[in-house]
C-alpha cells in the first residue's frame, strides 16, 4: 500500500489571488489581464482536456518524486491513476498533470501529460513526448492509451465540474520569468499559507524551451549540469497546451513546487521552461485552487537535484 499524507489548506478566495497575479504579471508583461469568470467546457478545442470543468473537491498531488529518476532511475516505481485518485479521495475523478511515463509499458523513459477520467467508465486521453533515437536530436509527441505514469508525477484531481476559475492572458514578455514561475513567486510573497494551483494554458502564439528526457542514463546523475547534459532541449512552437501544477510553499512534503507539461496537434510537446519568442508570446489558462495537496509515495531518500 502506497503512504500518502494529506494536507488541508487555508484556500484564499478567487478574487484576492487575482490581485497577486495581476501584480506579478505587471512585472513581467506588457500586456495582461486576470478575472474570475466561468470555466469553459475544456473538453473542446484547444484545450482537448479529459474534465470538462476545474470545480468539485479540487486538490493536487505530488507522487513518488524526482529521486526516483535521479541520481538512477527506479523503474520498479510505476503508479496506476485510479489508484492515486482513490488514495486522494477523487476515486472515478479526474486527473491532469505532468509526469514520467510508465517506462516498462512504453518501453522507453519519456515525458507525460496526464489528461485521465479514472473509474470503470475512465477515458484516457494523454499524451507523451519521446526520443525516438537517443543517437539523434529527434522527437515524437503521440497519443498514449495507459493509466499508468512512472517515476514521479504533479497531479491535479477534481470531479470536472463547472464553476469559478480564474482565466488569465499575458503578451509581450518583458521580465526575465516564465508564466508559471511569475505568479507563483507573487502567490509566495502575497500569502503567508501555501496556495496550490492547477489548471491548464496555452501558449498561443510564439515558442519555448523545453526538454525531453532521452533514454535513462548509464552514469548516475549527480548534479544539476549532469541533468542538463543528458537532457534533450529544444525550441518547439506554439500552439501548445499545458496541464501544470503550482505551490507557493512547501509545508514540509519535500514537494516539487512547479511543474508543467504540454503537448499539440503538430508533433511538439514535452517539458516546459520558458518562451524564447518575447516580443510575440502569448499565454492563456484557466486554474482553480486545491482545497489540499495530497503527497503519494516519496522517497526515503531526498534531494534536491533536477527539479526544474
Amino acid at each position: 500500500m502506497l503512504s500518502v499524507t494529506k494536507q488541508p489548506l487555508t484556500k484564499p478566495d478567487l478574487s484576492s489571488v487575482c490581485r497577486s497575479f495581476e501584480k506579478s504579471l505587471a512585472s513581467n508583461y506588457e500586456e495582461f489581464a486576470v478575472e474570475v469568470v466561468d470555466c469553459p467546457d475544456l473538453t473542446a478545442a484547444p484545450w482537448q482536456l479529459a474534465l470538462p470543468g476545474l470545480g468539485g473537491q479540487p486538490s493536487v498531488a505530488d507522487v513518488g518524486g524526482v529521486p526516483n529518476l535521479i541520481p538512477t532511475p527506479n523503474v520498479e516505481k510505476q503508479y496506476n491513476l485510479d489508484t492515486v485518485a482513490e488514495l486522494c479521495d477523487m476515486a472515478g475523478g479526474y486527473v491532469i498533470g505532468p509526469s514520467a511515463v510508465a517506462s516498462k509499458l512504453l518501453g522507453k523513459n519519456a515525458e507525460l501529460v496526464n489528461n485521465v477520467k479514472t473509474g470503470e467508465d475512465g477515458v484516457v486521453k494523454s499524451r507523451y513526448t519521446k526520443i525516438i533515437n537517443d543517437d539523434e536530436n529527434n522527437y515524437e509527441c503521440k497519443k498514449y492509451p495507459h493509466n499508468e505514469f512512472g517515476l514521479l508525477g504533479n497531479l491535479f484531481l477534481c470531479r470536472g465540474l463547472p464553476g469559478k476559475v480564474i482565466h488569465v492572458t499575458a503578451k509581450k514578455r518583458k521580465g526575465s520569468l516564465n508564466f508559471i514561475n511569475c505568479m507563483n513567486i507573487g502567490l509566495a510573497a502575497d500569502f503567508s499559507d501555501p496556495v496550490a494551483v492547477g489548471g491548464t494554458f496555452l501558449l498561443t502564439n510564439g515558442k519555448a524551451k523545453l526538454h525531453v528526457m532521452p533514454g535513462f542514463s548509464c552514469t548516475p546523475l549527480q548534479s544539476d549540469d549532469d541533468v542538463n547534459n543528458w537532457l534533450r532541449f529544444f525550441e518547439m512552437s506554439g500552439p501548445l497546451t499545458h496541464t501544470s501544477v503550482f505551490v507557493s510553499k512547501d509545508p514540509g512534503l519535500d514537494l516539487r513546487l512547479e511543474h508543467s507539461h504540454c503537448f499539440s496537434d503538430h508533433g511538439d510537446g514535452g517539458h516546459y521552461h520558458f518562451d524564447t519568442t518575447p516580443d510575440t508570446i502569448c499565454y492563456e489558462g484557466y486554474f482553480n485552487l486545491a482545497d489540499a495537496i495530497f503527497r503519494v509515495d516519496p522517497p526515503s531518500v531526498t534531494h534536491m537535484i533536477g527539479r526544474d
